[in-house]
């Protein structure tokens, strides 16, 4: 995001902003038409042009294309170029949040004549050098079109696998600023005079379901493991009291989509558990297995908590805890029972959630395996369709209503994300919500004061 430029961004209050387009809107014969910047440029001085958008998006939704974004851009049937600065783009069906895949981290653009070794982006920095798997250096790209962008002259990111390493090198001054504060260490960064933390709640743990044999094709055996655990138990046990208990949805309060009713549908009932086990015909409970991984203390305490509290209801886990690349590729290729996962949605739009609770989709390591979700699915096509605010916050209350019933993933609780840094860095911010992991895009405009 530093490298390369979206056609939309997000504001320091996470409200979607121009990047390289100036403008964007819906036209009445079912267009997006985005207005690009005539100021833009990519680093080698070329303009960005509606071609090279063209070309990315074709790149992206491409039939060899393994890009991330590439099942939504697929949904575009026609992009036409009518000017240098025009891209209007058609879709197969409406897309009310489209703006939004546009912002996405996933989406930067590239000069369309680049090298595939060496894309060619139109953001204020570009690598300087590094040294793989250790350390990259970012220097400012001179004379950029975005007057005042960047406000440093280079920036220099340093790996720590370990953690508590990441934090002491923030303590003893080593480096200015870090990501992902260990949860142990945020007391004493607010404590220290010279240090300042800045978190948010938008990162989530949950519970995903192998559906396609045993226990876990049945809703109510899924609805018991949703009742089943005591939250606040996480959030004490993997994540030191900084976060909350996630009862529902992975909505934040103050949405207009967040329903208080709606966010404890899945609230803590063991007894509940126990009958809903009953009605499934495993009244006893049964023996699995809870995939997670010991590489990341969270997803392991979180598994324990889990493991605990289905014992109480009778659901026997045992635990496998491979490193995270095999954790990927067990859940991707269906072969676990049950799983501990932890993500954020792609943006604070209920849009943004379709990755995880789109069991249509083809299988992901981030949603369940196989569970059959008709009703969830067609509440967030319909809600992906409606431009009427008021609509899309019903068809999103039918959205939370469907799967809290059809249960394909069970949310556990809200980790905190912070950020710590020297608090003579200014400017930088910690997106709201989902898209504190967009956050780093602030960097260029971090500065010393």
């Amino acid at each position: 995001m530093l490298i390369h430029r979206r056609l939309v961004s997000y504001d320091e209050k996470g409200e979607l902003r121009g990047e390289l387009a100036t403008s964007w809107s819906h036209e009445q014969d079912g267009a997006w038409t985005f207005k690009l910047n005539p100021a833009a440029k990519f680093q080698n001085g070329e303009p960005v042009t509606a071609e090279d958008i063209k070309w990315n998006i074709e790149q992206i939704a491409g039939e060899r294309s393994t890009a991330y974004m590439r099942s939504q851009l697929q949904s575009v049937s026609k992009i036409e170029t009518p000017d240098a600065h025009t891209v209007r783009l058609f879709t197969k069906e409406p897309v009310a949040p489209l703006p939004h895949w546009f912002a996405g981290y996933n989406m930067g653009m590239i000069w369309r004549k680049s090298e595939a070794s060496n894309p060619i982006g139109a953001g204020p920095f570009r690598v300087g050098g590094q040294e793989r798997g250790s350390s990259m250096e970012l220097v400012a790209v001179p004379n950029h079109w975005q007057q005042g962008l960047p406000k440093v002259k280079a920036i220099r990111m340093t790996v720590y696998a370990d953690e508590n390493l990441r934090a002491a090198a923030l303590q003893s001054g080593d480096v200015d600023m870090i990501e992902y504060v260990p949860w142990q260490s945020m007391n004493a960064v607010e404590a220290d005079p010279r240090l300042a933390l800045d978190a948010v709640e938008g990162p989530f743990m949950d519970v995903v379901f192998n559906g396609a044999r045993g226990p876990f094709t049945d809703a109510r055996v899924r609805r018991a493991v949703a009742h089943a655990i005591r939250r606040e138990d996480i959030v004490k046990a993997a994540f030191f009291g900084r976060g909350k208990p996630l009862e529902g949805l992975p909505i934040i309060e103050g949405s207009p989509y967040y329903d208080a009713e709606l966010a404890k549908g899945w609230a803590y009932d063991p007894a509940r558990a126990k009958a809903l086990l009953a009605e499934a015909g495993v009244p006893n409970g049964f023996q699995t297995t809870l995939l997670a991984t010991a590489q990341y203390g969270m997803h392991k305490d979180t598994a324990e908590v889990v493991q605990q509290h289905l014992a109480a209801i009778g659901i026997q886990c045992e635990l496998r805890l491979p490193d995270w690349s095999t954790r990927v590729s067990l859940g991707t290729r269906g072969q676990y029972e049950i799983a501990i996962h932890g993500t954020a949605a792609e943006n604070n739009d209920p849009d943004g959630l379709t990755a995880f609770f789109d069991t249509s989709l083809s299988p992901s390591h981030g949603r369940s395996y196989m569970v059959q979700a008709p009703r969830t699915v067609a509440a967030l096509a319909k809600g992906r369709m409606e431009f009427d605010p008021q609509k899309r916050v019903e068809a999103y209350k039918e959205f939370q209503r469907a799967a809290l019933e059809e249960v394909p993933m069970v949310c556990l609780a809200w980790r905190s994300q912070g950020y710590g840094m020297d608090k003579s860095v200014k400017g930088f911010v910690n997106l709201p919500g989902a898209l504190t992991t967009s956050s780093g895009a602030m960097l260029e405009q971090t500065y010393f004061g």
